[in-house]
């Protein structure tokens, strides 16, 4: 997320034009954003005017370029927990993202049943590592984490994801 440097400027002294103006220039990827997390238009759509509410009454305390992604997080999280739900994703995207040269097919395993098995730091890093295209740098920033330990969870997941791939796709091999 890169900022017109001047507008942020503008938003921190309080001005609301600016703020309305940096949102408009990330509505988009927000919405998107959002919707990949809690699944559901409306949904998407509350977390998104929260996150603006959040954002405005703290953009004087600013310190991280990620600032507006991390509230946005935070706040699909808020919402996912109320509803003690998982966190949504395309599995098709997130396969093709994973493996590009082991073509599978999708039925014969179950990415969603094996991501959701996995601790929410090691899924949550997974999924913006592969889905959302984030650096390790930028998950470590979202997550607060140190970048060594956000290293720590991706390898971690993706041993974890390959053995329980690899052996679902045996068991299917053997009972066709």
């Amino acid at each position: 997320m890169k900022h017109d440097i001047e507008l942020v400027e503008k938003a921190i002294k309080g001005d609301a034009t600016a703020f309305e103006q940096l949102l408009i220039k990330e509505e988009q990827m927000l919405y998107y954003k959002a919707l990949s997390y809690v699944g559901r238009k409306e949904d998407a759509l509350d977390v998104i005017q929260e996150t603006a509410c959040k954002a405005f009454l703290a953009i004087k305390d600013l310190r991280n370029p990620t600032w507006l992604f991390r509230i946005l997080i935070r706040e699909c999280y808020q919402l996912l927990m109320k509803r003690n739900r998982m966190i949504p994703y395309d599995e098709m995207e997130l396969l093709r993202k994973m493996d590009h040269k082991q073509e599978l097919p999708s039925d014969s395993f179950h990415l969603g049943e094996v991501l959701s098995k996995l601790n929410e730091s090691y899924q949550t890093s997974i999924i913006l590592f592969y889905y959302h295209d984030l650096s390790i740098r930028d998950i470590a920033e979202v997550m607060g984490k140190p970048v060594g330990t956000i290293k720590t969870y991706l390898r971690r997941a993706k041993k974890h994801l390959k053995n329980e791939l690899e052996r679902s796709y045996k068991f299917n091999e053997r009972t066709i």
